[in-house]
Formats: structure tokens, C-alpha cells, sequence
């Protein structure tokens, strides 16, 4: 559920959302498994680029696949059960990659849990090649200008 979309630099580029680990997310030592903490980050980022009308479905609608091919995490303190998070994600970078930061914070205390980011590229689904310039449909959809 999106909090928050508006930021001083990119009032569109970010978004909020909210989240509790379930309980099908601890290992055993009580805490919320490691291997977890991208699926949280697919969920901000999905909630991210749904506001541009450009997730998944419409990324193939348009004719990219948008893998990830770099992801890279940092866990500061652990995530327990039930603990009500929030997650931020923001684009950063959009010329030749899609760059999102992550920040994943306890909701009450404010106290850093994990920071993140994730680097996808544009590659053209009907020929299996790598843009090395984002397509022009994700500078529209971000509302910014196409490089010159």
C-alpha cells in the first residue's frame, strides 16, 4: 500500500510503501530470512513503476524485458515478525540503466533495517539484445526528458 510518493528532488520518481513479515518469512533463528528481503523490494518496486502505468505487463506490452543484472544488499539490523516496515524506493538513475535505491526502515522507530539497490537493463524481447540507451516508452512514462 503506497504512504508517500512525493520527494524534494523527483516528486514522482519515489514511493512508500508499507509492509509486516509474515511468518513464512523467519528462518529459524526468529528473523526475517535474508533470502527475503528482495521480494520486499519487488513489491516496492512493482508499487513504483505501477504509478508510471509501466510494470511488468506493460514493460512486455512495449517490447523490453527488464532483467536485473546487478542487485546489491545491506543489512544494517534484522526484520522480526509482524514488524511494521516501510520500504522506499527511488529511481535515481534512467539513461542507459533503470537504478532504484531501496531503504527499508522500521515504521515506529525510523531505525535503518537494509538499503538496497537493484540495476536493470532494457533488452529487446524481439531480438534478444541489450539497450545500451533506455527505450524512449521509459522516458515517457517518467514524465523526463529523453537524453540528446
Amino acid at each position: 500500500m503506497p504512504i508517500n510518493q512525493n520527494h524534494p528532488a523527483h516528486p514522482r520518481l519515489s514511493i512508500e510503501i508499507a509492509l509486516s513479515p509474515a511468518f513464512h518469512d523467519l528462518d529459524p533463528m526468529d528473523i526475517v530470512w535474508h533470502g527475503n528481503y528482495p521480494k520486499y523490494l519487488e513489491i516496492a518496486r512493482c508499487a513504483l513503476l505501477s504509478q508510471f502505468n509501466y510494470d511488468y505487463p506493460q514493460m512486455k506490452a512495449s517490447g523490453y524485458a527488464w532483467p536485473i543484472v546487478d542487485m546489491r544488499l545491506k543489512y544494517v539490523k534484522p526484520a522480526r515478525f509482524e514488524q511494521k516496515l516501510i520500504v522506499r524506493a527511488e529511481i535515481v538513475e534512467w539513461e542507459s540503466r533503470l537504478k532504484i535505491n531501496y531503504l527499508i526502515k522500521d515504521a515506529v522507530s525510523g531505525q535503518k533495517i537494509n538499503q538496497a539497490h537493484t540495476i536493470q537493463v532494457a533488452v529487446d524481447m524481439s531480438t534478444g539484445e541489450m539497450q545500451y540507451v533506455c527505450p524512449a516508452i521509459l522516458w515517457e512514462r517518467l514524465g523526463v526528458e529523453e537524453p540528446q
